[in-house]
């Protein structure tokens, strides 16, 4: 099933629904958890007895990239760092971020620009809704209480389709 989130920018206050947990359209009422990306610490709850293996899709060494639109925005994650791009900020932000290999995906945390920034990534084919490609992974981006949802790609993991007149955000 295609994920489309091109229309999505929420504040954690107002978001009542269409968190991605687990890049499967899970539905569920989305708190101020989400600065610790709650989908990814579900082995936490899990019991001693089950054994519980991190996700390991993305490796390491992948450069990730991620965006969305309406509002546009990007990032690219190399290593610890996250840079963040808008149409304003085209050269972006930088900021050192850690990464969390959770039970069904990565997240990846730091502060930018003074505020908490939380990135989670999770498996599932995502369709930017502006252009002809698909990507394997789906994105959300909670930036202080702002939350941006869209799709990403690897270096290793790249998107798929056609080139169109209008590419979309993630190149």
């Amino acid at each position: 099933m295609r994920q489309d989130y091109a229309k999505r920018e929420t504040s954690v206050d107002s978001q009542k629904s269409n968190q991605m947990v687990n890049g499967k359209g899970m539905r569920g009422r989305f708190t101020k958890c989400a600065l610790v990306p709650c989908g990814l610490l579900a082995a936490c709850s899990q019991s001693d007895a089950e054994l519980v293996t991190a996700y390991d899709g993305i490796g390491s060494d992948e450069v990730i990239t991620l965006g969305g639109n309406e509002p546009f925005w990007g990032a690219e994650v190399a290593g610890s760092e996250l840079t963040y791009t808008t149409p304003d900020m085209p050269d972006g932000i930088r900021a050192n971020v850690e990464r969390f290999a959770g039970n069904g995906g990565l997240s990846f945390s730091g502060t930018l620009d003074g505020d908490p920034l939380n990135v989670t990534i999770t498996p599932g084919e995502c369709d930017d809704g502006m252009s002809d490609f698909s990507y394997p992974f789906t994105a959300s981006l909670l930036l202080g209480e702002t939350l941006l949802e869209g799709c990403a790609h690897t270096d290793k993991q790249p998107r798929t389709g056609q080139e169109s007149s209008d590419q979309g955000p993630i190149e």
